[in-house]
């Protein structure tokens, strides 16, 4: 007797369905985990893996004091020289467990951005010592400055001015001036005698080029007493705009028998008497570098001067002034009669008054 099948069950119908649903949901994620996990490694790679951009095979890396891991990654980022700036900073928060350290680096071609980033965090790493030294800056503090750098061996700093600059090959008989003010590298453990002799050799080839392309009829007996002039200018302004018309107002001066007057002369001369002001009795007492009481330019350089402020003195502007009084606003007024000298004179005083109200 032939019995009725029993009906199929929807249930067992919907198996095969669940398990086929079951099947695709798994390679999905699978394919969703795999894509995860390629782009993090994308990601990862083109931050942490990218070749650190340097032109050439090697370049060196100045981090200063105070400089941050952040801003030196931000700073990367904004010259479009990294990618994915915030995995940089996980990567450093998380793994590297110093901070910056400011020293002179050497980044050679092939290293990665994780290599430098690690690199920066011990100053045993630092391959050369950066020295900086800033237009306008006395002799007096560059020896100070050397002194007090560990990087630098130190053999002739302590003897006396003659003896030094007799070591130094030197034929004059006094250092200031000498010296070419700019941003050295030099190898860690350089001998201040080396430096010195560097600095040294870059300044007379910046007072040399200048006095073979001088301006004609300049009031100097020779290219020393140009250096002096050109150290005057250094100190009395900060404005590149204004070096020519500096120089121009003392060639002129110079020309026509009128002392300079200039402060930074009688400052230099009081030495450590100098306390941050200048009296009218100061104005007064004699010494040879106060412009105020003597003729011509002083004995020596009153500073370090920079080859913008060479160039200066050997190439004055050609206006009619004499007479220069600040602004009160970072610049200088320039004039040719005492009159108009005057009006300047009180012009700054009332903005000097306004700025202390």
């Amino acid at each position: 007797m032939n019995m009725p099948k029993p009906p199929s069950s929807t249930k067992s119908k919907k198996k095969p369905k669940a398990k086929q649903q079951s099947r695709f949901s798994m390679k999905t994620l699978l394919i969703v985990m795999s894509v995860f996990i390629l782009l993090t490694f994308g990601v990862l790679w083109a931050s942490l893996f990218k070749n650190y951009p340097i032109e050439g095979k090697k370049q060196v890396l100045v981090i200063s004091s105070g400089d941050t891991y952040s801003k030196f990654i931000d700073h990367l980022s904004k010259e479009n020289k990294i990618n994915f700036p915030i995995i940089l900073k996980l990567y450093q928060k998380f793994m590297i467990h110093d901070s910056l350290k400011a020293g002179v680096y050497e980044v050679n071609k092939g290293m990665s951005v994780r290599q430098v980033l690690e690199m920066l965090s011990d100053a045993e790493n630092a391959q050369m010592n950066r020295i900086l030294l800033i237009e306008g800056t006395t002799f007096k503090q560059l020896l100070q400055n050397l002194k007090k750098d560990p990087n630098v061996s130190k053999t002739i700093l302590d003897l006396p001015q003659d003896q030094l600059l007799k070591a130094l090959d030197i034929p004059y008989s006094h250092p200031e001036g000498l010296f070419a003010p700019d941003t050295y590298f030099f190898a860690k453990g350089e001998t201040d005698k080396k430096i010195l002799t560097d600095l040294y050799r870059r300044q007379m080839k910046s007072l040399d080029e200048a006095w073979a392309k001088k301006a004609p009829n300049l009031p100097y007996n020779d290219k020393y007493q140009a250096l002096i002039m050109a150290s005057i200018i250094e100190k009395e302004t900060s404005l590149d705009s204004e070096l020519e018309q500096v120089s121009g107002v003392f060639v002129r001066r110079l020309k026509i028998g009128m002392r300079l007057q200039t402060d930074p002369t009688v400052i230099y001369g009081m030495g450590d008497n100098y306390k941050g002001n200048i009296t009218r009795n100061d104005l007064r007492t004699p010494t040879p570098y106060n412009t105020y009481t003597i003729n011509g330019l002083p004995p020596t350089p009153i500073a370090l001067p920079s080859k913008k402020a060479i160039e200066a003195a050997m190439h004055p502007d050609d206006a009619q002034n004499i007479y220069f009084v600040a602004t009160g606003n970072g610049g200088h007024k320039f004039t040719a009669s005492l009159e108009d000298h005057n009006r300047a004179v009180q012009e700054y005083l009332t903005a000097l008054r306004a700025k202390q109200k």
